[in-house]
């Protein structure tokens, strides 16, 4: 099939030398079951590649599933994947078949395959190389013949040198890469996209079509899209739904667009070396040794004073904090003190007080362990979203996977 017989059926827009070449890869290798890494930003149409890979291979009238990594929580993932057994872990009350069994002779698409957990990632590699499988609580080895497409908007390279993705995986899975371009990449495509969307929504909501005139068109073509096609998908149908009028200037365009092209949130969005939850952790622990230092010089503090007004024998006539912070003695007795400042008696400094007035202090030392802290701020998460977890994951920083191990974890029910 050519090239551009594939966009029509597949309804792809666009004429940029980067997407041709990259659906020009996804034609060549759809006819062998070759293993295909995608690659991507988010928004940029992954999975229509795999939907072309699987619709022009020999497997396409078997079955196609994608499955959702990110999304999968890490105890049951490997029971969705590859079945299990009755009885295997609490709440298995019957056996399962799991994917790459149902998915036999078929294609199975493996979205967000760097949020895979590392155990899964062996049993994953064993499926690639042997077509063999074992169901969770079972010990038969079972075959099965599925072709496998992964997608990823990570650079798992990085991940294998820093032990967040098996080596020997990543080469297994990067046969035939395939690398989709990101929509500022490919910005002679953006303005026919926008037709093509503003056209969908005007017949689907029975409006008039938008049109954009010069200065519109060029303030689209210059914006970054960091959310890519499903951006601007969503910015066409807020134009087509809410403007009243229909011929948009750059002015009204610019009133859709966010203020801030490069917004991003310091500590849920990913750095160029994709530790943004790792600096979330570091930072967290070093706020919490600040406070526990803080909390141990107030409760030091505290206690001196208690103390000398307890044994007044021992309070000195005089005293003083020392630049570095010491409490430091000044003897009125003292030849080395100076007789204008202090007065010159032989009589000690004696301080009355009733011993009822004195309040015994008690030092009640709050929790400062990481763990309790990390408890207290997921049910604070949880509780704040009535039990969402997917917004009490992004409030947090962490994934929905990593929230649902931390919940069995810490024995966290839901709020």
């Amino acid at each position: 099939m050519d090239l551009q017989a594939i966009k029509n059926r597949f309804a792809i827009i666009g004429n940029s030398p980067s997407l041709n070449f990259a659906l020009n890869v996804a034609s060549q290798v759809s006819n062998t079951d070759l293993s295909v890494l995608i690659n991507g930003e988010s928004g940029v149409g992954k999975e229509v590649f795999a939907h072309i890979i699987h619709a022009l291979s020999a497997r396409k009238h078997n079955p196609f599933i994608a499955v959702n990594c990110g999304a999968i929580p890490e105890g049951t993932i490997d029971s969705e994947l590859f079945g299990h057994e009755k009885g295997s872990f609490t709440g298995a009350t019957d056996g399962r078949k799991g994917y790459f069994e149902t998915v036999n002779g078929g294609t199975i698409f493996l979205d967000e395959i760097g949020e895979m957990p590392l155990g899964t990632q062996a049993r994953l590699l064993r499926v690639l190389e042997t077509g063999e499988y074992i169901r969770v609580g079972s010990s038969k080895v079972q075959k099965t013949d599925v072709r496998v497409i992964a997608a990823t908007n990570k650079e798992l390279l990085e991940y294998t040198s820093k032990g967040r993705f098996r080596e020997d995986l990543y080469y297994r899975l990067n046969t035939v890469p395939i690398r989709v371009p990101a929509l500022r990449d490919r910005k002679e495509d953006i303005i026919l996209l926008f037709r093509k969307f503003t056209a969908d929504f005007a017949d689907k909501y029975k409006t008039g079509s938008v049109q954009l005139d010069e200065e519109a068109r060029n303030n689209l073509s210059q914006y970054s899209f960091p959310g890519n096609v499903r951006e601007l998908k969503n910015l066409a149908e807020q134009i087509s739904v809410l403007s009243k009028d229909k011929n948009i200037n750059g002015e009204q365009l610019r009133a859709y667009l966010p203020q801030n092209n490069n917004t991003r949130f310091p500590v849920l969005a990913a750095n160029s070396n994709n530790e943004s939850h790792s600096e979330f952790a570091n930072e967290r622990e070093i706020l919490y040794k600040l406070f526990f230092d803080m909390k141990k010089d107030v409760n030091e503090l505290k206690k001196m004073f208690f103390d000398l007004l307890q044994n007044p024998s021992h309070v000195p006539a005089a005293a003083s904090f020392s630049s570095d912070g010491n409490f430091r003695e000044l003897n009125p007795l003292s030849s080395n003190n100076n007789s204008n400042n202090y007065p010159q008696s032989s009589q000690p400094v004696i301080i009355h007080h009733d011993s009822k007035d004195i309040q015994q202090h008690e030092d009640v030392e709050e929790s400062l362990s990481i763990i309790d802290k990390e408890k207290e701020l997921i049910i604070k998460a949880l509780k704040k979203h009535r039990g969402k977890r997917r917004d009490a994951s992004l409030d947090l920083g962490i994934s929905e996977r990593t929230l649902y191990r931390k919940l069995k974890e810490y024995d966290i029910e839901d709020l």
